[in-house]
């Protein structure tokens, strides 16, 4: 399946609102419910994806880095579960708990949110400031499966110093390369 690159969500675009299951513990999560008044992080993902799969330890290392300093993330999965079941909502919970993802990992079964955010691929990546701006959408880093770039998260890792620095996130910004969300027919 050939990769797919973010739609790249303008900046400055206010961050969508959701009201989404968490696979995890079965409670609605609100985007007001995650926001930071630093930085929120919100992260397009799946199970099945060999994209995902590359990166999934370095988004846990990520959060355990940056929620004490006061940025909130979450993942999200939008993928058609029936027809790629591996990314059911026990799956979900199944991966996150033998993960230890230290974030909520909520279901999107409409698609809706996926949409509002223009997502296109897993995984995609968002930051909103404290006003859920967007100030960050694109790439982790530089390394995807076989490349041989080790996976660092330097992208987000850089728009979040900058926004504890109270400093401009750089518009210079690379697109996410992933799967294809697996949109319902």
């Amino acid at each position: 399946m050939p990769a797919v690159e973010s739609a790249m969500f303008p900046l400055g675009k206010q961050a969508p609102s959701f009201a989404l299951v968490n696979a995890i513990d079965g409670k609605i999560v609100r985007l007001e419910d995650v926001k930071s008044d630093v930085a929120t992080v919100i992260m397009f993902i799946c199970n099945h994806c060999p994209f995902v799969k590359h990166v999934q330890h370095e988004l846990i290392r990520l959060a355990h880095d940056y929620q004490p300093k006061g940025v909130s993330f979450v993942a999200i999965n939008s993928n058609d579960a029936e027809k790629y079941p591996d990314d059911s909502p026990e799956n979900m919970k199944k991966v996150a708990e033998e993960l230890g993802y230290p974030f909520p990992y909520l279901f999107d079964e409409t698609q809706e949110v996926a949409k509002a955010y223009q997502a296109a691929c897993t995984p995609d990546f968002y930051i909103f400031d404290k006003e859920l701006k967007c100030v960050y959408r694109g790439q982790l880093d530089d390394s995807r499966p076989n490349n041989g770039i080790p996976v660092t998260g330097a992208s987000i890792r850089a728009a979040l110093d900058a926004l504890l620095a109270n400093q401009p996130v750089s518009e210079q910004q690379k697109p996410s390369i992933g799967c294809s969300i697996k949109w319902k027919e």
